[in-house]
């Protein structure tokens, strides 16, 4: 485990995040031998991102190599693993890694029977699937890794070549970890689509470029100051903005009115917890809420009811 020699590399699910994985362990000098991979795409991707990799079965890549990094889709990950050590694919002196953020060693149960160390390592990161990927890895991503003591060494290690830093999560962690990134990464996507989509309702033709330097501000200042840098009406208590907010939506964009709803209750909330917003000043504007919060259900069952 404390052998520093470069690895035989086999990668099972040649996807963006394998793909990926497995061009950054080259640079570092390790050996790619095989990749497995279904579609079009994953083959494409072998080829420009793991020219040296023999396309292989699954079951081949895994058995020919010291690790194997099991990327594919969360629900896959378990069946395929038994899978792939009811096939003797796996035993000792092997390594097998898999990238799920959900799951943590568990899902590696019959790779451990069969003899082989598990590693759950997590990149938190979106990928392309292209050599993009390679150059927001060497500026330093964070893994969420869950080892066994004996193997946090090694995990160390690899991370440490991908140009990464181990953060350790428990087991028991790793589903509020992946749903803490999910929240905050794939939830982002969709509010920040929800309002270019509201800006081009309200005649912005360009709103990508109204909304770059806004929200490149409201990041950075985030994640440097945390609840101090929330600003707006709910930071302010401005009940008659929020409603006038709201009876816009519903009328041009009613589909958008559950999110804001649920978005601004939280703000508000966080606002008050961190002395952003004094309780009195927050009551009008918690009434405005719960009033469009009811009328909104009211109108969706009503609908309901239409339509059954």
């Amino acid at each position: 485990m404390g052998n520093t020699s470069p690895l035989s590399v086999g990668i099972v699910g040649a996807g963006r995040v394998g793909a990926a994985l497995g061009a950054a362990l080259a640079a570092a000098g390790h050996q790619i031998i095989a990749a497995s991979g279904r579609s079009a795409a994953s083959r494409t991707r072998i080829a420009e991102l793991l020219p040296t990799a023999a396309v292989r079965p699954a079951e081949e890549v895994a058995a020919g190599t010291r690790l194997v990094i099991v990327s594919v889709p969360d629900d896959a990950l378990t069946p395929l693993i038994a899978d792939l050590a009811e096939a003797g694919a796996l035993g000792p002196d092997q390594i097998v890694a898999h990238t799920s953020g959900a799951h943590g060693l568990g899902a590696l149960a019959p790779a451990v029977v069969a003899g082989a160390g598990p590693l759950a390592l997590h990149p938190a990161m979106t990928f392309t699937g292209t050599r993009l990927d390679l150059d927001r890895l060497r500026s330093g991503v964070s893994f969420g890794v869950t080892a066994p003591v004996d193997l946090r060494a090694f995990a160390t290690r690899i991370v440490a070549d991908l140009g990464g830093a181990v953060e350790w999560i428990p087991e028991e962690r790793r589903a509020l970890y992946h749903a803490a990134l999910a929240h905050g990464s794939n939830h982002l996507v969709t509010l920040v689509n929800e309002a270019m989509d509201r800006l081009r309702d309200a005649g912005v033709t360009d709103p990508a470029r109204v909304l770059d330097p806004l929200l490149h501000a409201a990041l950075d200042n985030t994640l440097r100051l945390g609840d101090a840098a929330l600003t707006g009406p709910v930071s302010r208590g401005d009940a008659g903005t929020v409603a006038r907010h709201l009876a816009d939506l519903g009328a041009s964009a009613p589909e958008s009115v559950p999110a804001y709803l649920a978005l601004a209750r939280r703000t508000a909330d966080r606002a008050v917890a961190a002395g952003r917003l004094l309780p009195a000043d927050a009551e009008q504007l918690l009434d405005v809420l719960a009033h469009n919060r009811l009328a909104h259900n009211r109108l969706a069952h009503d609908c309901e009811e239409a339509t059954a």
